[in-house]
Parts: C-alpha cells; sequence; structure tokens
C-alpha cells in the first residue's frame, strides 16, 4: 500500500506540501521548490528494513566570505530494522512511538540534547 500522493511536512513554523513524483518502487515525494524532499522505502531481506527520511537543503551566508551565499543540506530518517517473525505491526508502532516519545518529551528536552551532542 502506498502513502498519499501528497501530503505536509511541518519544519519550524512552515507546512510544506510534498508531492509524490515518480512511479512505482520507493514512495519519493518533493516540495514545490524542491527544498524539501521525502523518501520512503521497505526492504525485505533476512530482516525488513523500512526507512523514512526527509532531506532539507538551504541557502544562506558564508561565515567565510562577506556577501557570498552557499548551499547546505541535511537529512533526518528513521529506520525500523526488524525480524520477519517474532514483532506484530503494532508492537513495532510501539517501539516507534517510544522512540519518538523520548526525544520528544518535555518540550524537546532530550532531543535537544542530542542535537548538540550529548550522548
Amino acid at each position: 500500500m502506498a502513502l498519499s500522493d501528497t501530503f505536509d511536512v511541518v519544519i519550524g513554523a512552515s507546512t510544506i506540501s510534498v508531492t509524490r513524483i515518480g512511479g512505482p518502487g520507493p514512495g519519493e515525494f518533493r516540495s514545490a521548490d524542491k527544498n524539501v524532499k521525502v523518501l520512503v522505502s521497505n526492504q525485505e531481506n533476512k530482516r525488513t528494513r523500512q526507512t523514512f527520511r526527509i532531506d532539507h537543503r538551504k541557502v544562506a551566508a558564508d561565515p567565510l566570505t562577506a556577501d557570498q551565499n552557499l548551499n547546505y543540506s541535511m537529512s533526518a530518517y528513521v529506520v525500523l530494522d526488524t525480524p520477519p517473525v517474532g514483532y506484530s505491526s503494532t508492537e513495532i508502532l510501539d517501539v516507534l512511538k517510544a522512540l519518538s516519545g523520548v526525544l520528544s518529551a518535555s518540550t524537546w528536552a532530550i532531543g535537544s540534547k542530542f542535537v548538540n551532542g550529548e550522548s
């Protein structure tokens, strides 16, 4: 089953609509300005790997050269790595919710520490 052809991604205060591009296979979605890309893929071998990835790019000032801009990019993604049997969809979703909950709890306190290099 495929995701809807268009959905929204919220980055900061911006709600960005991404639209499916391409045909069958991994889902690839892009914003109209091509600054946000979402990739959703599933691979099944000895284990199942499901990936949900957001790529973001922007133009910003070059800190070393005045009056010059550079292209910058980053990615954030979640990978579910599960055995072919032993976990139900509900159990997998519960672990995914736990990850999201730990990072976002207390106004993203742990997520902020993670982003700032704490381990």
